[in-house]
Parts: structure tokens; C-alpha cells; sequence
């Protein structure tokens, strides 16, 4: 006799298996780009000789571009080819990527691990977060895409932390890059064998709203809706500043005589504060208003980017990075909320695509912004340029996005 399906039911007690599951997943998602986090300038000059700053942060180009192109495009395959098939996709594309930077010669093969990186966070981050949403319902989304992006970003500063620990202790390469295969390998196991795609959640849920077309999400997302459009331009922003502090961060901690496993702490500071904070911060996108938690978050971000070429010392560069990992925990599960609450299920994933392509499009722009204003004006300019782009960017959440989300029926 054949056994039952389950009934589908949302909710995040009710999945809590699958949920944590996919929360684990994430982390080793995060744990990828925490190994290039701390290390890659400094791998970038001792093995390659690259001293300008747009030729280091050339491999974060490649990454933002190859990521922000693949998050649009998951959104729209998610609902094609199902999401834990994406999600193997993801990680089979993610299996070279340690063994090219631990053994490769050529700085183009760097590039091209980057872009292999990129598609693959793409594929693998985007579709955990959808999986997450479909599963919980309307209910906890804060909650939970706090809980999706501090196991991201957790793992982002342990890694980050490890990473630079071993290049201290053994060199830059390869050790550090290894540990990126056990990574990749343990995230493709996992999905293969105990992941259930989410498909049916949708459908469930859908069941409470009218049917939609399908059709102009895109410019929904990026101009025409109010609070999508300024989500949007936010998203963008945090990761163009992100991608500045990735690579001239530890560039700056290396000019002020830090050394290598001094670099690793500061820099993995960041994300860890980013990452632990959002267990508290997700849950405020549920119970606050998500224009005021935005405003104050880039805010904070923009003020902590500004101070950061000022603090010498090392007590007030840990002050700054936590600062900056609370301000970015505040905007960074909003930003997922406020786009899941402002779309019909049907059109989420490919809203969410859309925006992780502009918020991830921010690391290409903001490494290309930030290296040559470094190589032209120096190195404090280039941080400073950026938090007063990051500054702005609160103030369009302030003027532009509605108080309150409009009805959903009046939405994409």
C-alpha cells in the first residue's frame, strides 16, 4: 500500500526540519566566500605581484557581475527546473573553484574562479532564501531570513577568521583554498540526499491570492514600485560598500603595520557581528516598521565607512566594524522581507531574483568605484566616497519608499 503524502502546511514550527536544514546549508554557502574574505589582497600581491587596487579588486568584479547575473536568472529557473535542483547545480559549479585558486599560476584563472563563484552563489544562496520563504508562509519572514543571513554571514567571519589563521601559520596557498572542497562537498551531499524541493509550498499558498501575470517584473521591481524600487537601490548600495570593504580593508590594515592574523580578526569582525546580529535584527522586520529600520540601518553604515579611514588605532577599528556589521544587520533581512511581503508568491521568486541582481551588481560597482578612486586619490578617499554614497542611499529610503506597504493587490 502506498504511504500518504504529507499534507503541505507553512509555518516555521511546522517545517523546522527542512528549515533547519536549508539554515545549515546557507552556511556552508557563506563559508565560501569567507575563505577569500581576509586573505585575497594579500594572496593577489605575494603570489601574482598585483599592486594596483583595481587589479586586486579585479576578482571581486568578476564575482559581483557573475553573481548578480545568476541571482536574476535563478529567480526566473526556480520555477522551472525546481529549487533543490538548482541548488545542486549550484554546488557542483562551486567544486573547482578551491582547487583553481589553491594550484593555479595565471591571475586569469583567479578571474575565471571568481565568475565560477559568483554563478554558483548565485544559484545556491538564492535559492535557500526562496526555500526558506516558501516554507514559513507570511508569518516569521523577518524572523526567518535573519536567521537564513546570519548562518551565511556567520560562517562569512568564522571563515574569514580561519582562512587568514592558516595563511599565517602555513602559508597563503594552498591549505586555506583546500578547505573550500571539503566545504562544497559536504553543501552537495547534504542537498542531494535530504533537501525536499518547495514547489508545493508555493502552490499552497498561492491558493489564498488572485492569479497574477507574470509579465514586467523586472521594472516593477527595479523602477516602478515605490517600495521595491527604493529596496532595491538600498540593496545595491550595501553591497557596493561591501565590496569596497572587502578588498581595501585589509588593504588599509596592511598599510597601518597589522599583521596578517591581525587582519583576519578585524576583517572577520564585520560579517560576524553582521551575522549573529541579524538573530535579533530579523525578528524587528517583523515587528517594526521596515522604512525606518532601512533608513537607520544604511545610515549607521554610511557614518561607521566615514570614521573607518580615522580610527589608527586598534580598539577604535573594532568599534567601527562592529558598528558597521549592526548597521548592515539591521537592513539586510528587511531588505528580504520587505520584497517577500510586497510581491503576490507566484512573482516572488523572480522579485527577489531581481533585486539580489542589483544588490549583488553593488560588489562589481563598488570595487570598480572604490579601486580607481583608490589608485587616483588614494586609499582614505576612496573609503570616504563610499559612506557618503551609502549616506545617500537613506535618505532615498526616506523620501521615496512609502510609510507602509501598500495592499498586495496593488502590488506585483
Amino acid at each position: 500500500m502506498k504511504n500518504k503524502e504529507e499534507p503541505i502546511v507553512l509555518g516555521l514550527r511546522q517545517n523546522w526540519r527542512q528549515f533547519g536544514l536549508l539554515v545549515l546549508i546557507n552556511a556552508f554557502v557563506g563559508a565560501m566566500i569567507g575563505l577569500e574574505r581576509s586573505i585575497f589582497p594579500q594572496f593577489a600581491s605575494e603570489v601574482f605581484g598585483l599592486e594596483s587596487k583595481l587589479a586586486i579588486l579585479s576578482f571581486i568584479t568578476a564575482f559581483g557581475f557573475s553573481k548578480a547575473a545568476a541571482n536574476y536568472f535563478s529567480g526566473k529557473l526556480a520555477n522551472q527546473v525546481g529549487r533543490k535542483n538548482l541548488l545542486i547545480i549550484g554546488w557542483i559549479i562551486a567544486l573547482p573553484v578551491p582547487l583553481i585558486l589553491a594550484f593555479t599560476g595565471n591571475w586569469n584563472w583567479v578571474i575565471a574562479s571568481n565568475i565560477l563563484l559568483g554563478i554558483s552563489q548565485g544559484m545556491t544562496w538564492s535559492s535557500t532564501v526562496v526555500m526558506k520563504i516558501d516554507l514559513i508562509g507570511e508569518k516569521d519572514r523577518g524572523f526567518a531570513m535573519g536567521l537564513n543571513e546570519f548562518a551565511g554571514y556567520f560562517a562569512v567571519g568564522i571563515f574569514a577568521f580561519i582562512s587568514a589563521y592558516i595563511a599565517q601559520e602555513f602559508g597563503v596557498r594552498p591549505y586555506p583554498f583546500l578547505l573550500g572542497t571539503l566545504v562544497a562537498v559536504l553543501g552537495l551531499v547534504l542537498t542531494v540526499f535530504f533537501v525536499k524541493d518547495t514547489r508545493k509550498h508555493v502552490q499552497k499558498e498561492s491558493e489564498k491570492h488572485t492569479e497574477v501575470s507574470l509579465k514586467g517584473i523586472f521594472w516593477e521591481t527595479t523602477f516602478k514600485n515605490k517600495t521595491l524600487s527604493s529596496v532595491t537601490q538600498a540593496g545595491l548600495v550595501n553591497n557596493l560598500n561591501d565590496g569596497m570593504i572587502w578588498g581595501l580593508l585589509p588593504v588599509l590594515l596592511i598599510s597601518l603595520d597589522f599583521r596578517l592574523d591581525e587582519v583576519g580578526l578585524i576583517a572577520a569582525i564585520y560579517p560576524t557581528v553582521w551575522g549573529i546580529s541579524q538573530l535579533v535584527t530579523g525578528k524587528m522586520a517583523d515587528l517594526f516598521p521596515k522604512k525606518a529600520l532601512l533608513f537607520w540601518g544604511m545610515l549607521v553604515q554610511g557614518i561607521a565607512i566615514i570614521f573607518l579611514p580615522l580610527a589608527g588605532t586598534y580598539p577604535l577599528l573594532v568599534a567601527v566594524s562592529v558598528s558597521l556589521g549592526l548597521g548592515t544587520a539591521i537592513v539586510y533581512p528587511t531588505f528580504l522581507a520587505a520584497i517577500a511581503s510586497a510581491t503576490h508568491p507566484n512573482r516572488r521568486a523572480e522579485s527577489i531574483g531581481t533585486f539580489r541582481l542589483w544588490r549583488d551588481l553593488g560588489y562589481a560597482v563598488g570595487a570598480i568605484v572604490s579601486g580607481i578612486t583608490a589608485d587616483i586619490f588614494g586609499l582614505k578617499s576612496a573609503i570616504v566616497f563610499i559612506g557618503v554614497i551609502t549616506v545617500g542611499s537613506s535618505l532615498v529610503i526616506h523620501f521615496r519608499m512609502p510609510k507602509k506597504t501598500e495592499p498586495e493587490s496593488r502590488l506585483i
